[in-house]
């Protein structure tokens, strides 16, 4: 990820510090700076570990790149969703290697019952 902020950058921020900060006053936020930055890579490190230990040595088999959010194609999860049980209607992914069925189930059409005005309409006690 890149900010955007080059070395001229930085050196400019640093002068503007140091004159809002005072020659006086510097050695000490330097100090109080070189502290956060010691403790960041501590509780970096901490974390790493944590997490190294509490995964096993599965931690070395899973696939960082495939959990990255920014591959998902919400186009894509939406229409496996829809015809997960339907072959997808776009082109054939490379990676997924769909078997058919020898035979197709045959499927039966759904009756819908059929309501009057004096037949009241189905009613589930626990829905409401």
């Amino acid at each position: 990820m890149q900010f955007g902020i080059t070395f001229e950058k930085l050196l400019l921020i640093g002068l503007i510090a140091v004159l809002l900060v005072g020659p006086e006053r510097l050695p000490r936020y330097a100090e109080s700076v070189a502290k956060l930055a010691r403790r960041a890579g501590e509780f970096l490190r901490d974390t790493k570990s944590r997490v190294r230990d509490e995964m096993g040595p599965e931690i070395d088999d899973v696939d960082w790149r495939k959990l990255d959010p920014r591959q998902y194609d919400p186009r894509r999860i939406i229409r496996d969703a829809l015809f997960e049980d339907d072959a997808s209607p776009g082109p054939a992914r490379a990676d997924a290697v769909v078997a058919e069925p020898a035979v197709k189930p045959v499927s039966t059409p759904r009756v819908r019952p059929e309501f009057s005005m004096s037949s009241p309409p189905p009613y589930d006690p626990e829905a409401t």
